[in-house]
């Protein structure tokens, strides 16, 4: 009879940041109770994923497992940890856990898919756990750029796991706990199997700053300022969002929340009870009536998203209200790779309407919310763990992780996405491979990365499209030319012509010198025609389109 073991397996957030998906199981191979932890989405772009609305992790080998998955457990509500909740849980159906102020968004998550927002359920943090067959589970605080943050703590018949989820060590975070290192040693006094650990700011060697720290240096730049000031920040990010309230009031200016997503955070913030003493904020209508010098907005679109109140006000008039020269915009945050373009194109926007544009300034006006080199350590010496896994992390931050385990004297595991983990015994094991990927929000479909749909996409968006129309009358002779509509392509090419003339022209010469096996195949009509496009294309503008055949038969 096989013997039990421990499993530990990333499914999405090992070799990547973003699109979280861990799965924790335990049982006889191939057996294994299952839990998983956290269920997350990325962000598309137009290079790599164009026309996609959100991505998401390939969950196929939980989908083909689903009756032992006894639980989903959610450690914060950042979009990364939550999003893929509401479209993602029908494959799985399990219940799912989390904090209150996740909860909030979990729930709504759901509803928005139609599924039952009573399948998630509120959770008390530790030491309340909950059973599930062989695994006892408790939400451990921790903080982070967001409220009720949890690390989970894993109780398993081969011992205890700590699973950060993103964490930062804070004594002062302002909004959300205070990171509370006793806490913590309680916990892990008794041994900790394995530290699966936040990967993140692996590569930053200063040690991390409280997010109390920008608070008087963002009250001092805007009460220095003296048109309309306008911030921006992540709008999960609470605390920010209150710190840059404060500030405005504090300049004596009235405060206006710009964005569904900042204020959909912060009721639920308040509603959650996790935010207090919130300023109050005005309209932007209301906004719009008073001097320049006298507003403050708070806005979406910290990382140069196109629909989000920052970009919006970059191009011209937003809800009534318009930047102007003299006034000031404030990137209260971090660029995260991959947004560069995006948010370079916002602030060069703003610059030619005047406006005087402030970045984070090497962090003085903003804090991460990961751990940095220092407290990845400092979490290591307080849990000391048999085992560390990081995660949460492209290929390089885990790697890094693993170095720098091994060189404080710890045992450092490699795990990207798919690489399942035995934890049982003495030495962590590779026992298993899974095919993992990622599946597509697109409009209100989901697809697969190996749909070909987003491959296609691209392929039109690189080479253009053409459409070759044909057709043949009952004895299967052409009635007329064929035809071509063009996208995507020059409308004239080295010749000089239009170039659906001459590819029209090209088209319909091989059509009359086709024989009969051709013309009454349409497998090989297709072919023939797609290669004279492609053909006549390359010769006339060096580029051969995609193309589409449309044959007609009168009969």
């Amino acid at each position: 009879m096989a013997k039990d073991r421990l499993i530990y397996l990333p499914l999405g957030g090992a070799g990547e940041i973003g699109m979280n998906c861990y799965v924790y199981g335990y049982g006889a191979p191939g057996k294994e109770r299952l839990i998983v932890v956290d269920l997350g989405v990325t962000f598309p772009d137009m290079d790599t994923t164009p026309g996609v609305d959100l991505i998401f992790p390939d969950i196929a080998w939980l989908e083909e497992r689903k009756d032992r998955v006894d639980g989903i457990f959610i450690t914060h509500a950042h979009e990364d940890h939550v999003g893929a909740v509401g479209h993602l849980w029908s494959r799985i159906g399990a219940p799912v856990y989390a904090r209150a102020f996740t909860a909030l968004h979990a729930r709504r998550k759901m509803e928005e898919q139609g599924h039952n927002p009573d399948k998630v359920q509120t959770r008390q943090p530790w030491p309340e756990t909950i059973q599930l067959g062989p695994f006892s589970v408790g939400f451990l605080p921790v903080s982070h750029s967001i409220p009720e943050s949890s690390s989970m703590v894993i109780d398993t018949p081969e011992g205890r796991v700590i699973h950060t989820g993103d964490f930062k060590i804070d004594y002062a975070p302002g909004v959300g706990e205070a990171f509370d290192p006793d806490l913590w040693r309680s916990v892990a006094k008794d041994g900790v199997k394995a530290l699966v650990c936040d990967s993140t700011n692996v590569f930053s060697k200063n040690e991390g700053r409280s997010e109390s720290t920008v608070g008087p240096e963002i009250t001092r730049f805007v009460s220095e300022q003296s048109g309309m000031v306008v911030a921006t920040t992540f709008a999960s990010n609470v605390a920010r969002v209150r710190t840059l309230a404060r500030a405005g009031v504090d300049a004596g200016r009235s405060v206006c929340l710009m964005g569904r997503a900042m204020r959909r955070m912060i009721e639920a913030s308040t509603e959650a009870g996790v935010l207090q003493e919130f300023p109050p904020t005005i309209s932007p209508d209301d906004a719009a009536q008073l001097p320049r010098g006298n507003v403050m907005l708070i806005v979406t679109g910290s990382q140069g998203e196109r629909r989000a109140a920052s970009a919006q006000l970059s191009r011209g008039k937003y809800m009534g209200l318009k930047l102007d020269e003299g006034d000031t915009f404030l990137f209260s945050s971090k660029t995260i790779p991959g947004n560069e373009r995006g948010v370079i194109a916002v602030m060069n926007a703003l610059s030619e309407l005047g406006v005087d544009v402030q970045d984070d300034d090497d962090g003085r006006y903003h804090v991460s919310g990961h751990a940095n080199r220092p407290d990845i350590l400092a979490i290591h010496d307080i849990v000391k763990p048999q085992i560390v896994i990081p995660m949460h992390g492209e290929h390089r931050h885990l790697r890094e992780h693993v170095k720098l385990a091994k060189a404080h004297g710890r045992t450092g595991v490699m795990a990207p996405n798919g690489t399942c983990i035995s934890l049982s015994g003495n030495e962590p094991q590779v026992v298993e491979y899974v095919e993992t990927g990622r599946s597509y929000l697109d409009g209100s479909v989901q697809i697969g990365a190996m749909d070909g749909v987003v491959r296609d996409r691209i392929r039109m968006a690189l080479n253009g499209q053409v459409t070759v129309s044909v057709i043949l009358d009952e004895d299967d002779n052409p009635l007329g030319e064929p035809w071509v509509d063009v996208m995507g392509l020059p409308e004239t090419g080295r010749s000089g012509t239009a170039l659906t003339e001459v590819m029209e022209a090209d088209l319909d010469q091989a059509l009359r010198r086709a024989d009969d096996r051709t013309i009454l195949d349409d497998d090989k009509l297709d072919d023939l025609l797609r290669r004279v496009a492609r053909q006549t294309a390359n010769q006339e503008i060096g580029r051969k389109p995609e193309v589409t055949v449309v044959v007609s038969r009168l009969s």
